[in-house]
């Protein structure tokens, strides 16, 4: 069985796979693996762009999306017509000389990998470039053209050492072919000063303590900035922030995004 890792660690945002999987299908007639993709309106490989935060406490993610092909496809089971199947590697294929375009799987498909052709008349979606790698390829072109090696493709087996480290997305679509390494957690940040002179607290600690019981420790930098990071989604926290004999806690800090505290201020006796 073949297999996507995806290492969003480091995905620079190039977009070399989304312009080559458009290079591959625009205007080019792979039947019966798939028609022509549109040259609008259809990224059977997306990248998703995640700013996450506020200034200056942003992160950008980029995250690959792509056909998860999943082990319990639901497009194969709304599929009336027998269009849909998966191939002995583990990718599934829409065969369009079979779709009727009843639109059924295109509704099914949780993470909208599918698309609907209204052209043809046909639902679309990736392939693999399953019609490379029958060619004798070794990956599929979005793989071929990453210039970082962040998107990998091979046997389940061979990148198993990857697999046993990565995650699915959480996207409804449950086990598939495509891992994702290093998918961003959420953060806490925020800048400590004191106002009386205005010059930021160098040194100060820094402790999260969620609902949870977890804690984490941190100490400000020169900057007076502090990070807390690969926080848990939707946890609720509290902060207290101790230099010397001043103290200052924040409570209901929510980690259902990432969290930009802004400048704090403490008066330092």
């Amino acid at each position: 069985m073949k297999a996507f890792v995806v290492d969003l660690s480091t995905c620079n945002g190039c977009y070399c796979c989304q312009v080559a999987c458009k290079d591959e299908h625009v205007a080019n007639d792979w039947t019966p693996y798939a028609k022509p993709q549109p040259d609008y309106g259809q990224f059977w490989l997306k990248l998703d762009e995640n700013v996450r935060g506020t200034v200056p406490k942003v992160k950008i993610t980029y995250t690959p999306m792509i056909c998860t092909h999943c082990d319990d496809a639901k497009c194969m089971e709304v599929c009336k017509a027998g269009a849909i199947y998966r191939r002995e590697d583990g990718m599934i294929i829409i065969d369009p000389t079979k779709c009727t375009g009843c639109k059924l799987c295109p509704d099914s498909c949780p993470s909208g990998s599918i698309y609907f052709n209204e052209n043809l008349n046909l639902a679309q979606k990736c392939t693999g470039c399953s019609h490379l790698i029958d060619d004798g390829w070794d990956v599929p072109r979005c793989v071929d053209a990453c210039p970082t090696d962040a998107l990998r493709y091979g046997d389940e087996k061979d990148l198993k050492p990857l697999i046993d480290k990565a995650e699915l997305l959480s996207n409804g679509c449950g086990s598939g072919r495509v891992w994702y390494l290093n998918l961003p957690k959420k953060f806490v940040a925020g800048t400590v000063y004191e106002p009386s002179d205005k010059e930021v607290v160098i040194g100060a600690t820094c402790t999260l303590k969620g609902a949870d019981g977890k804690t984490y420790t941190t100490k400000t930098d020169n900057f007076g900035d502090f990070w807390f990071n690969e926080l848990p989604d939707g946890q609720t926290y509290s902060l207290k922030i101790e230099k010397g004999k001043a103290s200052k806690t924040i409570d209901n800090i929510s980690t259902a995004k990432d969290v930009n505290l802004g400048d704090i201020a403490m008066r330092i006796a």
